[in-house]
């Protein structure tokens, strides 16, 4: 979502990310279209909401599959007409912003259950992008592990080079390991091992004993 907000003409204006499932249902809705002050108990201030603040730029959903049916509702209305009403108004607001959605779930087994819009399924099936497990794309394991050392290096000051790259690198059999890992954790699980390494890290090459234990 990243990559294509910042390769995109909207690249100046924000990228807002929201989460689906971390956040309780009967919230979900005001995170993303806000409220009016007093809308609701404990609404004590108007609150602009995601697609009001990204206007311009980028909203990402992450974990699609499990945005409520009622909100499902709204944001049809907000792909199809550009346009919502947040929560106590009687007032609409334009948008115009990029939707990027994620899920892990099979949204068309959920289409089928009653428990996802099958219209939002389509509106939001315009481009499909499959990212595939890090176990089916191991060869990008060497560049990842490369980039999160600079990345983890910088932000723990250790083993960089005069041009402020990580001079860490794997022992061959801790890179082995990594190569020979299922990774269920997909990327995440990956970043936090090499996090570890560099937080662990006595020497410019790590070795297996750092590693975790699975």
């Amino acid at each position: 979502a990243d990559a294509i907000h910042k390769k995109s003409i909207r690249k100046d204006s924000p990228i807002l990310k929201i989460n689906c499932s971390a956040i309780p249902g009967q919230l979900v809705e005001s995170e993303l279209f806000g409220f009016e002050k007093n809308a609701f108990t404990g609404a004590s201030a108007k609150k602009k909401g995601l697609f009001e603040i990204a206007n311009g730029g980028t909203v990402f959903l992450d974990e699609m599959g499990e945005l409520p049916l009622e909100t499902q509702a709204k944001l049809l209305r907000v792909i199809q007409e550009k346009e919502f009403m947040p929560l106590g108004s009687s007032e609409t607001v334009r948008v115009d912003v990029r939707i990027i959605a994620a899920t892990n779930a099979d949204l068309r087994k959920l289409v089928e259950e009653g428990r996802f819009r099958e219209d939002l399924y389509y509106r939001l099936n315009v481009i499909n992008i499959a990212l595939p497990p890090l176990r089916e794309r191991k060869e990008d394991i060497p560049l990842l592990v490369e980039h999160f050392f600079d990345k983890y290096c910088r932000e723990n000051n250790k083993f960089l080079g005069p041009d402020g790259r990580s001079l860490l690198r794997f022992e061959p059999e801790a890179m082995q390991i990594l190569m020979d890992h299922n990774w269920p954790g997909n990327v995440r699980e990956l970043e936090n091992v090499v996090e570890r390494a560099v937080v662990l890290a006595t020497s410019p090459v790590v070795p297996v004993t750092v590693l975790p234990d699975h």
